[in-house]
């Protein structure tokens, strides 16, 4: 359950979204992460309000 849980690798691509969100810095890895697998862990809104936090840092990151 730490290296592999379900909700890691279930996404209809087959792939695993550390794969793309380790070319990316913190923020927008994190956000893509919450993104990719929103609709796997149950509380989708819950999930897409992580990534939007994420996504607000990055924002305030470059403003």
């Amino acid at each position: 359950m730490v290296n592999k849980p379900p909700h890691y690798t279930d996404h209809p691509s087959g792939v695993e979204c550390i794969e793309i969100a380790e070319h990316m810095n913190f923020c927008l890895g994190n956000a893509l992460k919450y993104i990719w697998r929103a609709d796997l862990k149950g509380n989708a809104v819950e999930d897409l309000k992580k990534a939007r936090f994420y996504i607000d840092r990055e924002i305030e990151r470059r403003g």
